[in-house]
This record gives C-alpha cells, sequence and structure tokens, in this order.
C-alpha cells in the first residue's frame, strides 16, 4: 500500500544515548520537526517527556499525547496507536535510546505504518550499534547484529564459539549487547573461550564525555584495566585467517 491520501506521517525520532546534551548529537532538523507535534509513541513516558523538555523547554507537556509501547502493552491494543496518523495528525515514535526500529519495540508500529499506507520518515540520530561499528575497524561491509546472548554460562560460551566461527568463514562481523551489570563477566568469557588474535570491540558510553571505545585481541584484552561495570555497552568480535 502505497497512498498516503490525507494521513499524517509517522516521524523515527532517535534519542540519546544518555544524560549528555541531546544537541550535542542530533541536527536541529528533529528540534523543529518534535515541536511540531503532539502524537508521540514512546517507550517509556517518563523519560521521553524529560527527552522532549531537554530538546524543548518552552513545549507545553500537556498538550502531548503519548502511547506507551513497551512489554506491558496489550498487543490488542497496538493496531489504534496510529489513529491520530489515519486521521491526518503527524505522529513522532521515540525508541527509549538511539534509533526507534533497531533493537527496539518500535518495529511492530513501523509494520504496522506501512501496512496502513502511512508515510514513514527516519530522523538522523545516534545508533550505538552502526557508532560501534564505524569505531571498530572491523568489516563493515558485513556485519550481524544478534542482541543478546544467552544467559545461561556454558550456553552464552558456545553462543560466542559459533558466532566466532561465522565471523571467520563469512569474514564477517558479529554484533551483540549485554545487561550493563554483567558487562565484565561478558568481557571474561570472551577473553577465556575466543582464539588468541580473535580480535573484540567494546564501545561504551557512546556520545557520552565517558566514551570508551576499543579494539583489541582476545589476549589483549586480558590485561585490561577498565571498569566496564553497568556501562551501557556494544560489543563486536570478528576472527580472520
Amino acid at each position: 500500500m502505497t497512498s498516503h491520501g490525507n494521513k499524517g506521517k509517522l516521524y523515527l525520532i532517535p534519542v540519546s544515548l544518555g544524560d549528555a546534551d541531546p544537541k550535542r548529537s542530533f541536527p536541529e532538523w528533529n528540534t523543529h520537526i518534535i515541536d511540531s507535534l503532539e502524537h508521540f509513541i514512546v517507550e517509556n513516558e517518563k523519560s521521553a517527556r524529560r527527552f522532549i523538555k531537554q530538546l524543548l523547554p518552552e513545549k507545553s507537556q500537556q498538550a502531548l499525547q503519548l502511547k506507551g509501547l513497551n512489554k506491558f502493552t496489550e498487543p490488542s491494543e497496538i493496531p489504534n496507536f496510529l489513529d491520530a496518523a489515519r486521521e491526518g495528525h503527524n505522529m513522532g515514535l521515540l525508541s527509549e535510546a538511539g534509533c526507534p526500529g533497531v533493537a527496539d519495540p518500535g518495529a511492530e508500529i513501523v509494520k504496522l505504518a506501512h501496512q496502513s499506507g502511512i508515510q514513514v520518515i527516519p530522523l538522523v540520530g545516534p545508533s550505538s550499534i552502526l557508532l560501534a561499528m564505524m569505531a571498530s575497524g572491523m568489516n563493515g561491509q558485513s556485519f550481524t547484529f544478534h542482541g543478546y546472548l544467552p544467559i545461561d554460562k556454558k550456553d552464552r560460551k558456545q553462543e560466542l564459539r559459533n558466532l566466532e566461527k561465522i565471523s571467520l568463514e563469512k569474514n564477517q562481523a558479529q554484533i551483540f549487547i549485554e545487561t550493563p551489570y554483567r558487562n565484565m563477566k561478558m568481557l571474561e568469557d570472551l577473553v577465556n573461550c575466543l582464539h588468541p588474535t580473535t580480535r573484540i570491540c567494546v564501545a561504551c558510553d557512546l556520545t557520552l564525555p565517558s566514551e570508551y571505545i576499543k579494539t583489541a585481541t582476545a589476549s589483549e584484552w586480558k590485561k585490561n584495566t577498565e571498569d566496564l561495570h553497568k556501562r551501557p555497552a556494544i560489543f563486536i568480535l570478528q576472527k580472520e585467517i
């Protein structure tokens, strides 16, 4: 379905990756678009309101109409989330951090927008996955994002070995994330179960003043002194011939 008719547009609005001033990583055009909107679909209402207030202190918070899209949302409610756009109002979709639809529940709304003939417009902004890939020095021509790896230690180590094998066979970077309080255990597993020459990139606190990005071999990471605990991080590994 390609006809947009008199329907509103759905803007995909990236959100800053931490508490730093969002103007550090956002084009002015995003602020202009957000200022023009009253209808939003958000992952967390409180943090979404805080983000909008940071960008636009004078914008009326009372006028905002927010719908929450997260693990508590009833699936039966989702088809109605775009009613405002169907009625001709432009809408914004905000991730909790980073870009909507990428490692984010917003993909379901974007899919629905396409099915409903609503124009989808992605805005420029920070994506931790892309920023980490850019800074890793690994294969930016071929990479795969896996989300979270298994929590069970045995299963996680097996998955890491599988990813290492795939990276070698396909000459492909393998990207994944971890719950911040398990970062150090993840790095420990990477160092202990991967080949000593396999390269590992850890990218923490991207776009923040405390940003830390390092790519080194598994054997070199054994000398790590950086504390990664409770810091949002992206992990990338790649084994080469």
